[in-house]
């Protein structure tokens, strides 16, 4: 291939940069690779010695944000939660955080008990020990469960889902502020910026209700949701609603056991959680399943199969800022539920917890009355304002009639002295604990400018292959084949773009390989290092000259000389491959490759040129040849290309040897050898016996001529053809194993060490 100058390569990167969108930045390998590196370098430190896998997707009709089940992790890239925000750099913030938040159930995330507290309901236990009600009303909502989980299969399935949807909730709580903890670099911030978006899109308490009243949802969802509010961030989003509704009580009276939840290390007592809130909030959960049982119902009648397991997480899927449940069976990293506790957002949930307290202090001081008017006013009992705050109320609520209504309520408010722990109730802004100040990621810019210009790099190398390619066929189409090859037509295939199979395949066999790579150059590499310098040999039995130093030696080797430096041959090598389908006999194929990726390593190391190609003919009379190795690698990802030598057709030696030996007779090294691997004759449509010899003769003559050196090593049964052939090049391996030693060895002799 021709030669490309800087410049255009250069405007060709810039060019393939620009081009790149969002979406093929965001679900790229590249960006995957990434983030599996990094899983890589946190993993390591809990000697956790499985690879974590990462898929990026972009669909921006699927509600699922992100999931894990303890291997792969899947983020979806067109989510709204990602879209929504503006800029490449702010999408990868996001993402990133997605991805801490998912690494964090990778590392901290019990899988195995979520099977096991699933499989105990089947028996109607609770794993790994009953709750602690603390109310007979509790004590009646169990029975009740139970009872209901009894009367259809689909309710106990239903209640399975419900149950592990809030475990969910509260891992999420749990995971953030771990990682939040252990990790204060790229993930903690990263996961920073992901909850505060995540935040900001939480729907107040007050939306929820309106959203109710619209029956968009149910009352459960509402409470899942600030659930789910108080578990990742210690706070809840109120709105106008006073802390006397509903559902804010509901989480209030729940408070201690959330905070264990959310702060234990152990699994077991976050199940246990678990129990006390499906039993506590079992009204309103029999409700909701009977919802969705009746959804079902109406879908079946109009004959739709839809189970009520999908109906339910239809209606769950609204809920804001969960991710979705993974279904692994994994069990947390060594450590990680060592300590008891952990710190988590202690300013936002002490804020939270005084406006608990102080709720429940004014329902005792309140008579039936004013709890009443309070009630029916739907002020917030509880909100305290600062003059700039009073001063906008009052012009928006400028009549006589609302001021006297404010003055009514007055001693319905909590006392001035304990506003100072309560926040304002309207909610939408992101808090952080004044105490801890997490240092800025200033890296994604960087790392995003690297990947970008590595996906330009792919994708210009993409381009200047498949020039190559046709630059290959152009060649292959120049070349006069002769007469017995008349009508032949030759195709060059080529991998333009290594995938990442080809890569798992390499790494998965190469390192026993390399390693013999390795000896074989050790071998050779000082040899030739002290031919190039000059010096003095020792150990010589004959010479002029005595080494003073080697007296002492019985063996007679007493004598030294010095030696000029000399320059050693350039040489480049021609590797030739049969792939015909009597290769597949015995594993030859295989040794053939492994024998492939041990001279190329070994040539490669020692700055030898080398192209490795394959042929058969597959295809009537037309021959196939495969480039996998080129003498100027573009992408330098021929090793990988290697992993694609396989059996497949006839061979048509005659054409395929021409071309290779063509253009081995271009190179400008003094040595070049060709190396033939076969295990047989010719043998194809129309090309055979006395001919096809005669054929392979005289190329090996014509090209002799042009200074190619021709080795045949045969590994079949058909040895004494192929010697009959080649003569003199003819190289016999019995031992397969042997074939990598003795064709490195070869090379050895033409370089003269």
């Amino acid at each position: 291939m021709a030669r490309v100058s800087h410049k255009k390569v250069r405007q060709l990167l810039d060019e393939k940069r620009s081009k790149i969108t969002d979406r093929q930045f965001f679900t790229s390998r590249i960006l995957a690779g990434h983030f599996e590196d990094i899983a890589a370098a946190q993993t390591r430190r809990y000697k956790y010695n499985r690879r974590v896998h990462v898929y990026l997707y972009w669909d921006h009709k699927d509600s699922n944000v992100a999931c894990t089940d303890n291997t792969v992790i899947k983020i979806n890239c067109g989510n709204k939660i990602v879209t929504k925000v503006r800029g490449r750099l702010e999408r990868y913030k996001i993402i990133s955080g997605l991805f801490a938040h998912e690494l964090g159930h990778v590392l901290y995330t019990d899988f195995l008990a979520r099977q096991t507290y699933l499989r105990y309901l089947e028996h109607e236990k609770w794993f790994p020990g009953p709750p602690n009600l603390k109310t007979t009303a509790d004590a009646r909502n169990e029975l009740d469960l139970w009872s209901y989980s009894k009367a259809e299969p689909r309710n106990l399935q239903m209640i399975q889902y419900i149950a592990a949807f809030i475990a969910n909730v509260l891992e999420d709580g749990y995971v953030e502020a771990r990682v939040l903890n252990q990790f204060t670099g790229v993930l903690g911030c990263s996961l920073e910026e992901m909850r505060q978006a995540q935040y900001e899109d939480m729907p107040t308490v007050e939306q929820l209700i309106e959203k109710e009243d619209n029956g968009e949802c149910h009352i459960f969802n509402s409470i899942l949701q600030i659930m789910l509010s108080y578990a990742k961030y210690g706070q809840i989003k109120y709105g106008s609603v006073p802390l006397s509704d509903e559902r804010i009580q509901v989480i209030f009276d729940m408070i201690p056991e959330l905070d264990t939840a959310v702060t234990t290390t152990y699994a077991k007592e976050r199940w246990q959680v678990v129990s006390f809130i499906m039993v506590r909030c079992w009204p309103y959960i029999q409700e909701y399943l009977d919802i969705c049982k009746e959804k079902q119902d109406e879908a079946a009648a109009a004959g739709d199969s839809t189970s009520a397991g999908d109906v339910l997480a239809g209606f769950l899927a609204g809920i804001k800022g969960s991710s979705e449940a993974g279904e692994g069976d994994g069990t947390p990293v060594a450590g990680a539920e060592k300590g008891g506790r952990i710190a988590n957002n202690s300013k936002a949930r002490s804020e939270t917890r005084a406006m608990a307290g102080a709720e429940d202090q004014d329902e005792e001081n309140e008579s039936g009355e004013e709890a009443e008017k309070a009630n029916q006013s739907g002020e917030n009992p509880d909100s305290s304002q600062t003059d700039s705050e009073s001063e906008s109320d009052q012009d928006e609520n400028s009549s006589p009639g609302n001021k006297q209504q404010a003055t009514d309520q007055e001693g319905g408010r909590i006392p001035f002295h304990q506003t100072e722990s309560v926040s304002e109730p309207v909610g939408g802004e992101f808090e952080y604990d004044t105490d801890y100040q997490r240092h800025h990621y200033d890296q994604a810019a960087s790392d995003i400018d690297r990947m970008l210009e590595r996906m330009a790099e792919k994708a210009a190398n993409k381009q200047l292959e498949n020039e190559r390619i046709q630059e290959l066929n152009d060649a292959a189409q120049s070349i006069s084949y002769g007469n017995v090859h008349s009508g032949v037509t030759v195709h060059v295939h080529r991998i333009s773009e290594v995938d990442e199979d080809l890569e798992n395949q390499y790494n998965a066999v190469s390192q026993p390989l390399l390693a013999i790579s390795k000896q074989l150059q050790r071998s050779l590499v000082q040899k030739l290092k002290d031919q190039q310098r000059g010096g003095k040999q020792t150990g010589l039995v004959m010479g002029r000259r005595l080494d003073a130093h080697a007296l002492c030696r019985n063996d007679g080797k007493v004598f030294y000389k010095n030696n000029l430096p000399n320059e050693i041959p350039r040489i480049s090598i021609g590797l030739l491959l049969d792939e015909s389908g009597s290769m597949s006999c015995g594993d030859r194929c295989t040794y053939a490759r492994a024998a492939s990726i041990i001279l190329y390593d070994f040539c490669h190391s020692l700055n030898i040129p080398i192209m490795i190609y394959g042929h058969s003919c597959e295809y009537g009379s037309g021959v196939e040849l495969y480039s996998y190795a080129e003498f100027d690698s573009i992408d330098h990802d021929d090793k990988y290309r290697l992993m694609d030598i396989s059996a497949r057709g006839c061979n048509r030696d005659g054409a395929p040897l021409r071309f290779v030996a063509e253009q081995l007779s271009k190179r400008p090294e003094e040595v070049r050898i060709l190396m033939l691997v076969s295990d047989g004759q010719p043998s194809a449509p129309g090309y055979g016996g006395t001919a096809a010899e005669e054929d392979l003769r005289g190329i090996k003559q014509e090209y002799k001529r042009k200074g190619i050196l021709f080795v045949a090593a045969a590994i079949g049964d058909d040895k004494q053809n192929i010697e009959r052939i080649y003569g003199d090049s003819f190289l016999d391996i019995t031992d397969l194993n042997e074939l990598p030693v003795k064709l490195t060895a070869i090379i050895k002799r033409f370089i003269r060490v």
